[in-house]
């Protein structure tokens, strides 16, 4: 299988493959990026190597698909844990600064939830379903008129 670095480089781009679970490193291949942009040193592709611990959605369920435990044996473990270590070891965060942030970011996204699940209930009315068609394409191919047709709209 050919990565996308290696078709870039076929093009004469410059291609990184990046662990996308170290924040650190994705910073830093951005950065190097952005700056041979800014030189005018042309185009940069990165790839973000990554691992996504939990299910596509609350509907699915991994565990028939891969091991139960088998996050617990990613390299290098859950991203966010290495970062917080790591900046705890620099003295630039702590674990008071983390619990006050992990709480200030739960009650703010109860409040974004409480406020999204209030649309089509409590007396307000659903969007219009003709508008999730909207702005999906220049020009409507079959696909999207079918779909219409099937939804009644």
């Amino acid at each position: 299988e050919t990565t996308f670095a290696a078709k870039a480089i076929a093009y004469g781009m410059p291609g990184l493959r990046v662990d996308g679970n170290d924040f650190l490193a994705v910073y830093a291949a951005t950065e190097w990026a952005a700056e041979r942009a800014r030189t005018n040193n042309g185009s940069t592709l990165i790839e973000l190597f990554t691992y996504r611990a939990s299910g596509h959605s609350t509907s699915d369920d991994p565990t028939r698909y891969r091991p139960e435990d088998e996050a617990a044996h990613w390299p290098l473990g859950d991203p966010l844990e290495r970062l917080k270590a790591h900046l705890i070891a620099l003295k630039e965060w702590s674990e008071e600064q983390h619990t006050a942030l992990v709480e200030e970011l739960t009650e703010a996204v109860k409040a974004a939830a409480k406020q999204a699940e209030a649309v089509g209930t409590l007396g307000q009315s659903k969007p219009n379903v003709r508008e999730m068609f909207e702005d999906v394409f220049k020009e409507p191919d079959w696909r999207v008129l079918e779909q219409r047709r099937e939804m009644g709209v």
